[in-house]
């Protein structure tokens, strides 16, 4: 019975959990409350900020704990650090441990001088590629998104799924969706008005809700 219940909490989370490598494009720190059901299972930290020209490091840790009866069912922690320069990601570093299994991706975009320059263990990034980085509008226009738990590169499709109301920092507000299909299942990503990332929604399995919700 507990192997099937931390089958279940392990695809309730996975599906969007590995995607909230983000922040806003003016640079800062924000905090995200994450819920499975609406019952808080932990938070996502990341921050964005300069690091020189046209240069940006982005920074992310995620930790979740899901219960069940009052047992833990479930843990997932994952941090990842990235460095972009313009709309294109040129190196990421994440290590996950999902439940007691380890996994670290190293990628870094090619030297173009010098193709072979990259270590062993580390994997080429496929030219101007993106991550799932909703904190930049242009992730909006890309076919395809860099995994940055699975090192993987996932074919997509990004468009605006109409607007509805979000509670950010215990008031509702209003708010634009967009919906991301192609990984296994659909996530829809929330921007306000202003165009700043402030939450996120995504019925994984057994038809529960696992959604981000600006602090």
């Amino acid at each position: 019975m507990r192997a099937s219940t931390r089958t279940r909490a392990r695809a309730w989370v996975l599906a969007a959990a590995a995607s909230a490598s983000a922040s806003a494009a003016t640079g800062g720190e924000w905090r995200f409350r994450v819920l499975l059901d609406n019952a808080e299972i932990g938070e996502h930290r990341f921050s964005v900020a300069a690091s020189g020209d046209d240069e940006r490091k982005v920074t992310s840790e995620a930790n979740f704990v899901v219960r069940f009866l009052g047992i833990v069912a479930y843990r997932y922690s994952h941090k990842a650090t990235e460095r972009w320069r313009g709309n294109c990601l040129v190196e990421l570093q994440s290590t996950t441990d999902d439940d007691g299994k380890s996994t670290r991706v190293h990628a870094e975009a090619r030297d173009e001088a010098s193709p072979a320059s990259l270590g062993a263990s580390v994997q080429p990034l496929p030219g101007c590629v993106m991550s799932f980085a909703y904190w930049n509008p242009s992730m909006r226009n890309q076919t395809q998104l860099f995994n940055a738990q699975t090192g993987r590169t996932e074919a997509v499709q990004v468009s605006r799924d109409g607007s509805g109301t979000v509670d950010v920092r215990g008031q509702p507000t209003t708010a634009t969706r967009w919906r991301i299909t192609g990984p296994a299942r659909p996530v829809d990503v929330w921007y306000s008005a202003g165009g700043e990332w402030i939450g996120l929604d995504s019925t994984v399995a057994g038809g529960r809700k696992l959604s981000y919700r600006l602090k």
